[in-house]
């Protein structure tokens, strides 16, 4: 991590992000009286209201539930993407509705990783390059950086790819170069919405093992989004979204 900087006063430990009102507890996560709605041409529409959890350090959570019933806007706010109506989200012991624009960027550039279900990685540029592009992003040297990028590319076994574009890698291989994106700048949180969802079922399979074993080896706190309730079962909790509330469901009674 970097030194506090006066673009983040407070929080030596964590590019000076401000640990505002945290408690002091083992959880990674929590998420108090959470509420999101939207002004509608017919109204308001309530996402959730009163919602509330919390994720302990090196658990991996699933969050289910059907479309719309805000899943992603959920994994958003928990990443300083979006925000929420009223309530408040502490993720590394950071209050994120205290961030302005500039620490939330910092806040995603260091706390957290995030996977897509498309990989959105920058056709031009090769694996090693998009891997590279957070750290770049913080300004860190390009030699540096490049080191950090293959070293994660060996991690999730595409240390031969290192030179290949995009466009030449299968759907499994770009979905794992944007695992190692995710993860290239040492984040406390794995995000993952839908990772496996634009694969077929045995790249699928392949993908979330991978997760799972970096989740264990480098003792990360994750949160996966995901219709795959085979795949939920394999998390240690289960949170099913619906109807605007959050009910914890044991992984075994998924179907």
């Amino acid at each position: 991590m970097v030194s506090a900087s006066d673009d983040f006063p407070g929080r030596p430990d964590s590019a000076g992000l401000r640990p505002s009102a945290f408690p002091e507890h083992p959880y990674v996560i929590q998420v108090r009286n959470l509420r999101k709605e939207y002004v509608t041409g017919r109204g308001r529409l309530v996402l959730f209201d009163g919602l509330s959890f919390d994720l302990a350090q090196g658990e991996m959570l699933a969050i289910v539930g059907q479309s719309g019933a805000g899943k992603s806007t959920l994994l958003h706010m928990l990443g300083a993407l979006d925000a929420p109506s009223e309530g408040d989200v502490y993720c590394a012991s950071i209050q994120l509705r205290t961030l302005n624009s500039r620490q939330a960027a910092a806040f995603r550039n260091r706390e957290v990783g995030y996977v897509w279900q498309f990989h959105y990685l920058l056709p031009e540029f090769t694996a090693l390059e998009n891997v590279a592009m957070p750290l770049l992003a913080r300004g860190e040297p390009k030699a540096k950086a490049f080191r950090s990028a293959e070293q994660w590319l060996n991690e999730v076994e595409l240390g031969d790819r290192v030179t290949h574009r995009a466009g030449e890698l299968s759907g499994g291989e770009q979905q794992r170069v944007s695992l190692a994106r995710a993860l290239v700048t040492g984040p406390k949180v794995l995000l993952a919405d839908e990772p496996t969802g634009d694969l077929d079922s045995r790249t699928a399979e392949m993908v979330f093992s991978l997760i799972e074993r970096l989740h264990q080896t480098h003792c990360l706190t994750s949160v996966i989004v995901t219709h795959n309730m085979m795949l939920a079962q394999r998390c240690s909790r289960v949170l099913r979204l619906e109807k605007g509330r959050v009910d914890e469901v044991s992984p075994r009674t998924l179907q």
